[in-house]
């Protein structure tokens, strides 16, 4: 075995620092748990984007009778239109991945930006863009979205733009507090006093400290999004025009699937929306726990106690 000897006063070379990728795959390969769950939201994502293709029938061609039940031909059945499962799924799940990141997007930005500027100026601008996300966060999820959702009318950007406008509290709290502390850090305080503008220390010195944070929020958010666009669409809110999942279990309900029978027009896809918000809670779970080093320790560990021989007294006399 050889041994590499350093000469005095020579400085060793320091370890490398992974980048944000080996990061999210060191993560992925330690934790079993965030690797099924970015296999499985992978093989969905590709099947969403490639559901022109794969898609076995026309997602309006009627291949067979109504609630026509799983066979070789079509393994999930048909629904109240004798449209096939398969192709409703493949197709539904484009449309409300469509609408989870797209919302997510929205609500990064905003909430980031919140996030920011609260944590980096501090003082009135923290207490005012806190109140405001305070009254936000206070504010009821789906209450408020079906109001805005029924006076904008049933439109897939609108549904977007609201989950987008009311997702956002939560990670403008985290942003704001991970940007409180960089912003006393000693490489921030040096950039400052040597003249640098905010801009450039919050685009070169607070952001790319807060990024792997923000993507872990947003893996997090996805699935919050997803799960909001299907019970929208559940509840007749959504775009009449697109198949999203939430339209298709809407679907079997108007249609009265549970007392026909036809339990495979209501349990793939509500199996295929737990699927994916579970995938990507996994993800952003593990990811949450990589970056941030205070979630590492999950427990104070327990200690015992016992009590001491009063002072002066022998154990005899106890």
């Amino acid at each position: 075995m050889s041994v590499v000897l350093h000469e005095p006063g020579a400085v060793a070379d320091p370890e490398p620092v992974p980048s944000r990728g080996g990061i999210l795959w060191n993560t992925i390969r330690r934790r079993p748990s965030a690797a099924v769950g970015a296999v499985v939201l992978s093989l969905v994502v590709i099947a969403a984007v490639l559901a022109p293709w794969i898609a076995p029938y026309g997602l309006h061609d009627q291949v067979g009778p109504v609630f026509g039940p799983p066979s070789w031909s079509h393994p999930l059945g048909l629904d109240d239109g004798g449209i096939d499962m398969v192709t409703l799924l493949v197709w539904g799940a484009r449309i409300s991945l469509v609408v989870g990141f797209a919302a997510t997007l929205v609500s990064m930005i905003i909430g980031g930006a919140i996030g920011v500027l609260a944590g980096y100026f501090g003082g009135k601008t923290d207490s005012i863009l806190m109140r405001i996300t305070d009254y936000f966060l206070v504010i009821p999820d789906v209450p408020l979205m079906i109001v805005v959702a029924a006076i904008w009318g049933p439109s897939l950007f609108h549904i977007v733009i609201v989950i987008g406008i009311l997702l956002w509290t939560s990670t403008a709290r985290v942003i704001r507090a991970q940007v409180k502390s960089v912003r006393e850090r000693v490489y921030v305080k040096r950039a400052r006093s040597l003249g640098a503008g905010h801009a450039r220390i919050v685009f070169r010195h607070v952001l790319p400290q807060v990024a792997p944070l923000l993507i872990a929020n947003t893996v997090l958010t996805i699935a919050v999004a997803i799960f909001d666009e299907t019970a929208l669409s559940f509840l007749g809110l959504g775009d009449p025009s697109r198949v999203s999942l939430g339209k298709v279990i809407e679907n079997a309900f108007q249609r009265a699937a549970i007392s026909s029978g036809a339990w495979w027009a209501i349990v793939p896809p509500g199996a295929l929306v737990a699927v994916v918000i579970l995938s990507c809670s996994l993800i952003g779970g593990a990811l949450e726990d990589a970056l941030n080093p205070r979630l590492r320790v999950a427990h104070v560990s327990a200690r015992t106690f016992r009590l001491r021989p009063l002072v002066g007294r022998s154990d005899s006399s106890l």
